[in-house]
């Protein structure tokens, strides 16, 4: 339940700590005082719309606190899934707008993104309003009703998983089978792409080599050349360049032993020989392997002509980008080979996935329909106390294809008068029977939800008289499960409070402010009194207040 709500520097609150209490609190003043400014704060808590334009003092932030007790409510596992700090028995829950208008939330003291702020408050407070009413005519909302009165969260949760499996199982069928039918189309293309690749027999950097064999054989005579004249300047018979650093070698080796300027210089001119002489060898082998060989060139040129062919046609650069390819037409064809096998497979499991899931689909309707009577007849007597005396209230269930809330769609159908065709409740109703009815299925929901918290902002506008009376009574009821704060105008409504807050506004010489009253019993029959009598009160008001709240005690 709520225990306390803190709000500061929210419109024409400046600070303001509200304190409440288990049973039906009632929450009076004038039009315009700040009831709406009151439940506006709370909406925040709940995770909706921070905006800017709320923020009283521009240069501070707003602040909205609420404090809730969770003692008797199973909410570990939604911390724990959260990654949230729990306290047993008590929940803080924090929102703050800064004049930029950003704001953050915080659950015990923890940073929370506004989705699970919503999912954890829904799980705590209802607010109901005359705008709530329009939900009435939503088939998700109507579905909601009975989902809560069957009390089939288990079978929803895995009936969700079973069709979320089922569409993911289907949509894999789909891509499977358009994959098929694009490659058998490309069949023939494809395996005639890969002959040709495989006919050629291409080997990883093929081109490069190739392309290396081709400047060899094409420049043999040239090169052969070339390296000749590099072998007759290094080892020549007649003064070769080996020949002279050789005599260089051994004249420093002579001046060495007189000149010490000189040691080791010989040595290094003899590794250099080494070389050089390793150079002319290796040069002598290459020239001689070399050959002009216009049949083995010829041979070269035609193979890379093919590759340059097949590299032109397939729009790449290289052997190894055509192997590439070669392997993607390979899959393309293993793909077509086994896929008649794996649709059959993935076919085999939809049909199982669909079959547990209509299954399960089929149980949830089952509870549904149960608990549709359960809820007809549990509405009725209530709305028929209400002033809706033939009132007919049916629900039409309709199978449709199996979808994300089960195998069936559901309406509510009403007829507010004798003779009248059950109809749409937004093609029969009007304003306030609506408002009434939405009443009555909210004390219904109440007797089957596990939910602290419901609040009603001013439900009863449009009722007077013995009707205002029942409203009353029938929250008084919803009070001995749940804490109910409910926003009246109404005296009869406002004589069943357990607690009564008193909303009104001050002015100052700078501002007006709003401010909230607890009223003590004798407060809470004089604000009765005053809502009785209007502008004057009188004892005859006062007499008739409290005769109001005695009845309503007794």
């Amino acid at each position: 339940m709520l225990k306390r709500l803190s709000i500061s520097n929210y419109a024409l609150i400046d600070q303001l700590e509200i304190d409440f209490e288990r049973g039906l609190t009632i929450i009076t003043g004038e039009t315009g005082a700040g009831k709406s400014i009151i439940l506006g704060a709370l909406s925040l808590i709940l995770g909706e719309r921070a905006e800017s334009s709320s923020i009283r003092d521009k240069e501070r932030k707003t602040v909205v606190e609420a404090t809730f007790d969770i003692e008797d409510y199973t909410l570990e596992f939604f911390f724990r899934d959260n990654d949230l700090d729990y306290y047993d028995g008590e929940l803080i829950v924090r929102r703050e707008i800064n004049p930029n208008g950003r704001s953050r939330a915080f659950v015990n003291d923890g940073v929370v993104g506004l989705a699970t702020l919503k999912e954890l408050m829904t799980r705590l407070v209802d607010i109901h309003s005359q705008h709530s009413n329009m939900l009435l005519a939503r088939p998700s909302f109507q579905l909601s009703i009975l989902d809560n009165i069957a009390g089939h969260d288990e079978e929803l949760s895995e009936y969700h998983d079973l069709f979320n499996e089922y569409k993911a199982t289907e949509r894999q069928l789909h891509e499977l089978r358009d994959n098929y039918d694009r490659n058998r189309s490309e069949e023939d293309y494809v395996r005639f792409q890969l002959n040709q690749l495989q006919e050629t027999n291409l080997k990883p950097a093929e081109d490069e080599e190739l392309e290396q064999q081709q400047r060899r054989l094409a420049n043999a005579t040239t090169l052969k050349e070339d390296l000749w004249k590099v072998i007759s300047t290094l080892n020549s018979e007649d003064n070769s360049l080996i020949d002279q650093l050789q005599d260089v070698c051994n004249t420093l080796a002579d001046a060495e032993e007189n000149l010490d300027e000189v040691a080791g210089m010989s040595e290094r001119v003899s590794n250099a020989l080494i070389d050089l002489k390793d150079i002319a060898q290796s040069v002598g082998a290459i020239e001689e392997s070399l050959n002009s060989d216009p049949a083995a060139l010829q041979q070269v040129e035609e193979r890379l002509n093919t590759i340059y062919s097949l590299e032109r046609k397939h729009n790449v650069k290289t052997v190894n980008e055509l192997l590439k390819l070669q392997e993607v037409y390979e899959h393309r064809l293993a793909a077509i080979d086994c896929n008649e096998e794996r649709i059959a497979k993935i076919q085999e499991l939809l049909e199982s996935q669909r079959a547990a899931a209509s299954q399960l689909a089929q149980v949830i309707s089952d509870n549904r329909k149960a608990a549709a009577g359960k809820f007809v007849a549990s509405v009725l007597p209530l709305a028929q106390n209400l002033g809706m005396k033939n009132l007919q209230f049916n629900i039409d269930f309709k199978p449709v294809e199996l979808n994300a809330n089960g195998c069936d769609s559901m309406e509510f159908l009403f007829a507010f008068n004798k003779n009248q065709a059950l109809m749409p409740v937004k093609d029969t109703a009007s304003g306030g029977e609506i408002s009434r009815l939405m009443l009555c299925i909210k004390s219904v929901i109440a007797r089957s939800m596990d939910l602290p918290t419901i609040i009603f902002d001013e439900v009863d506008t449009g009722v007077s008289g013995e009707i205002a009376h029942k409203i009353g009574d029938m929250m008084g009821e919803i009070a001995h499960k749940i804490q109910v704060i409910a926003i009246t105008h109404l005296p009869q409504v406002a004589a069943h409070g357990d607690s009564h807050l008193r909303v009104f506004k001050t002015d100052t010489a700078t501002q007006t402010l709003t401010s909230v009253q607890r009223l003590n019993d004798e407060d809470h029959v004089i604000e009765i009194a005053r809502m009785l009598s209007g502008s004057e009160l009188n004892q005859a008001a006062i007499d008739n207040a409290r005769a109001l709240i005695n009845s309503n005690r007794n």
